[in-house]
């Protein structure tokens, strides 16, 4: 039959369902876009990655790791070094060892990179702040995060494209990551402020939907100068990523930054990881976390459950082990 015979709604149909073919799927696949000026990585002849993972068994859960540490810093630049990357890496590994948790480390890589990503923002500055309506974490699902432009075209730039890119974690030095949010000023005002990161984790309790798939498992570090900040950083945003909770402990609230002595997901020098509704079921999300995996007889990696709903704090591959707590007023009510 002549094609120019058929029904335009019949080519319509052929059309489509041959895109269909092409693309693999349902269309529900991320394409992760071309990228001109991809880095160069060389893996570290000199590091051991065998005796570093020496204490991994197969039949525990694990959690995949690589680093990427850019060669072309600049001069004055010393808060983070190979050094010390590797030191808070092991320290990491003590710190979740009681969890059962185990971390393996990948690679370590080092390369030039753009020097416009030496330093970013990490995201789009927030339009609504969160009101006593809902939970921090209510609103976060309402009003995710946003990776700016730049941002984006740095990871896609620095992670190497990989079959298990949203199954891995990977640790990338950066000299400065600034990340943006409101705050109240005054009375009924509020005020844009821009913290400078020592570490950023960018969580999916955060981000949701808006974070690419094949960029989920990215955490930044900026700062291991200090004695706390070399145990801890790296332990504590991978926290925010395989827990997937904010700065909370027990009955400590989640907030942007909140300093007390408690668990590891404050500001301090805990390094505890509570279990349990007291503990706001940390160890039980952290051991639910979709990085996470083990191995089957076959030596197969089979993959704990992957998210249902984008990833939010609620999302349902947590089932009950949720806190539910109200909003609170961030200014006078009589406003």
């Amino acid at each position: 039959m002549n094609a120019k015979k058929l029904p335009l709604l019949f080519l319509l149909i052929i059309c489509v369902a041959l895109s269909s073919c092409q693309s693999g799927d349902s269309g529900t696949k991320e394409v992760r876009p071309a990228i001109a000026s991809l880095v160069k990585w060389q893996e570290l002849d000199t590091l051991s990655l065998d005796r570093i993972n020496a204490n991994v068994e197969a039949g525990k859960p694990t959690v995949d790791v690589g680093i990427y540490f850019p060669s072309n810093f600049d001069p004055d630049y010393k808060k983070v070094t190979m050094a010390s990357m590797l030191e808070s890496f092991l320290a990491a590994k003590e710190i979740y060892k009681p969890t059962g948790l185990q971390l393996n480390l990948l690679f370590v890589k080092t390369g030039e990179i753009d020097p416009s990503y030496l330093a970013i923002q990490a995201n789009e500055v927030p339009g609504v702040p969160v009101t006593e309506y809902v939970n921090t974490y209510e609103h976060m699902e309402r009003h995710p995060a946003r990776l700016t432009g730049h941002a984006r075209e740095a990871f896609d730039a620095i992670v190497e494209p990989d079959s298990q890119n949203d199954r891995t974690i990977y640790l990338i030095a950066l000299q400065d990551v600034f990340y943006p949010f409101l705050e109240v000023s005054e009375g009924r005002n509020w005020t844009v402020k821009s913290v400078r990161t020592g570490g950023l984790s960018f969580p999916t309790y955060s981000y949701g939907k808006n974070l690419p798939r094949h960029l989920r498992g990215v955490i930044t570090i900026s700062n291991l100068s200090r004695g706390d900040r070399s145990r801890r950083t790296i332990a504590h945003e991978l926290g925010h990523k395989l827990m997937n909770v904010s700065h909370e402990y027990r009955e400590t609230h989640p907030g942007h930054e909140v300093y007390a002595d408690g668990g590891l997901m404050l500001y301090g020098n805990g390094e505890e990881i509570p279990s349990g509704k007291e503990g706001r079921w940390h160890l039980e999300r952290l051991l639910l976390s979709p990085f996470i995996y083990t191995f089957d007889a076959d030596g197969s990696k089979v993959w704990n459950e992957d998210y249902q709903n984008n990833g939010h704090y609620y999302d349902p591959i947590y089932g009950d082990k949720v806190v539910r707590f109200k909003g609170v007023p961030p200014i006078d009510p009589n406003w």
